[in-house]
């Protein structure tokens, strides 16, 4: 069923995919670029596009998991916990195996914002899973049988793990959830046979580490700086990339001042960007897109590694591309951090721009909240320009295709004291629609010209991540439950289907027995709207929840 080819496949020296008929990490490839070569499936015939198979995934919770496929076996989980982890044969849905996860009473309590888990590592025929009670559990991919649990983090404190560790050479990265709770985050390496921890490395510094002096008095203690997503890898620096949560609390006056005029209180290594060295876990370079952030504004979304001209020499530029939260576009030199370009990919107004000489956001003081100072009209909502769901980069149009929200908010310092386990935000706001009309929109950037070149505009926030295929195809879905095929240089949708629920998941691409096929995991979550007032209870009750894996092929 498997084949070791996918263990070569992890070790190769550039970002590109080597083999095209698998999807055996997360993202694609270790640059996280959701692209696959494959193009049996093209803009001429994805009409024909049919559906082939469905397995439910044995909840009606939030689904956020992006298969991978192994040869012709097809691993996924299903959310609350997860509940199960399966394996299915790629052509029929069929299952091979099934582990079910029993989870401790009351888990769902310390998840933020839903009891999601958005798939599973693999390795030299081991399957690796991040669990809502704060474990990470080694499988045997061809039995399902146990090899190994750790508890990476006390699930008590408000830490769970819901999305799959990076796997890198011999060792299995994970962080965790849990900067609404005030846990302090760090990212932590297993060897990936046995399960015994190598390093531990913490993204807030505490006395004596580097940037301390950050953080007020003695709120490093409970600064948040979780690491909650798949970090990506560049093989040639051996460098692994990992992108950190809001400082905790919310409330930015217990950090540092209650102003603008932050001085050295930036709250390292939080809202950031961070390289780490796989082998020790030392951080050997890091960049705050929000420095002393005051908005809830998550550092923590992939880094796209690409080699592109970007300072017009002619030649490539080893750089990192990332579509932040607080609404700026990021070209980083991958090799030290350095920011080359920050550009509002959605409507963006906390700050006046981004310095690029200071290394820094101009911020306008008025959108800057306070304890006694509402803040109104902010943009973006702490949502952010962009959410967890991957965007994809395709070589082919140099493009890159960001699921955005298009939300604004007004907010306000509130007390707050640390009580382990619950919420540790100290803020109050409201939520409201950004400008247009439209609360999301699918983007197609030139991260080279540094402006969107086509844009979908979604009516609802929180739609679903990016597949672009070979075929010159981007795949879709949204919260309404349509799953689309796009073209990829104009933004025509060519094909859709309503699946029946929200979409969040990324979709995946494989070929198995001559065919392609496309696979995306279908379930709305009510997490992440239960939190947006009306616009959120508009939401939830427009759509069912679901629970399903839907695959197509061409009839």
């Amino acid at each position: 069923m498997l084949v070791a080819g996918a263990a070569l496949w992890l070790g190769v020296s550039t970002p590109a995919p080597a083999m095209d008929e698998e999807w055996p990490i997360y993202g694609g490839n270790y640059a996280k670029w959701y692209y696959s070569r494959p193009a049996r499936i093209d803009r001429d015939n994805v009409k024909r596009l049919s559906f082939a198979w469905a397995r439910s995934l044995g909840n009606a919770f939030g689904q956020e998991s992006t298969p991978l496929v192994i040869g012709d076996t097809l691993f996924v989980t299903s959310a609350n916990g997860p509940r199960y982890v399966v394996a299915l044969d790629a052509a029929t849905g069929a299952i091979r195996w099934k582990v079910e996860l029993e989870m401790p009473a009351g888990v769902q309590q310390y998840a933020c914002c839903a009891v999601v888990n958005r798939g599973v590592a693999y390795s030299d025929g081991m399957i690796y899973v991040g669990r809502l009670d704060g474990a990470l559990s080694a499988f045997d991919a061809e039995t399902g049988e146990e090899k190994w649990t750790v508890e990476v983090v006390d699930d008590k404190q408000g830490s769970m793990i819901t999305s799959p560790p990076l796997v890198v050479k011999d060792v299995v990265i994970t962080g965790f959830g849990g900067g609404e709770y005030g846990a302090r985050g760090y990212i932590v390496a297993y060897d990936k046979k046995t399960g015994k921890e190598r390093w531990k490395t913490r993204t807030v510094p505490g006395p004596g580490e580097p940037g301390n002096e950050t953080w007020k008095g003695d709120s490093w203690k409970h600064g948040g700086g979780t690491v909650r997503l798949i970090g990506s890898y560049d093989p040639e620096r051996d460098l692994a990339y990992f992108g950190t949560s809001n400082p905790a609390p919310w409330a930015a006056h217990v950090r540092g001042p209650n102003t603008p005029d932050f001085g050295q209180y930036s709250n390292k290594w939080t809202s950031a960007t961070i390289a780490v060295d796989p082998d020790d876990g030392r951080i050997v370079w890091g960049f705050q897109g929000t420095p002393h952030d005051a908005w809830d504004y998550d550092g923590v979304n992939e880094l796209v590694l690409v080699d592109i001209d970007v300072t017009g020499d002619g030649r490539p530029d080893p750089v990192g591309l990332e579509a932040d939260r607080n609404g700026f576009f990021f070209v980083v030199d991958r090799t030290n951090g350095k920011v080359l370009s920050a550009d509002p990919f959605v409507y963006t107004n906390w700050a006046k721009s981004w310095d690029i000489a200071a290394q820094r956001p101009i911020e306008d003081p008025a959108k800057r909240p306070g304890l006694g100072k509402k803040a109104v009209d902010i943009c973006p909502n702490l949502v952010g320009g962009k959410n967890w769901q991957p965007m994809a980069r395709s070589p082919d149009t140099k493009l890159v295709y960001i699921p955005a929200n298009n939300l604004c908010m007004d907010m306000e310092d509130a007390e707050v004291e640390y009580k382990r386990g619950s919420f540790f935000l100290g803020k109050e706001f409201t939520t409201k629609p950004g400008p247009g009309g439209h609360l999301g929109e699918l983007i197609a950037w030139d991260p080279v010209a540094r402006k969107k070149v086509w844009g979908i505009p979604e009516k609802w926030f929180f739609n679903g991540g990016v597949l672009a295929t070979g075929g010159g195809l981007v795949f879709a879905g949204n919260y309404e439950g349509f799953f689309r095929a796009i073209d990829a240089e104009t933004g025509e949708v060519l094909w859709q289907r309503q699946l029946g629920s929200g979409i969040h998941a990324a979709p995946a691409t494989y070929e198995v027995g001559g065919k392609q096929y496309v696979v995306v995991a279908v379930g709305r979550s009510d997490g992440m709207p239960q939190h947006f007032g009306e616009i959120g209870r508009q939401m939830i009750e427009a759509q069912p929840t679901g629970g399903m894996l839907f695959a197509f092929t061409l009839d």
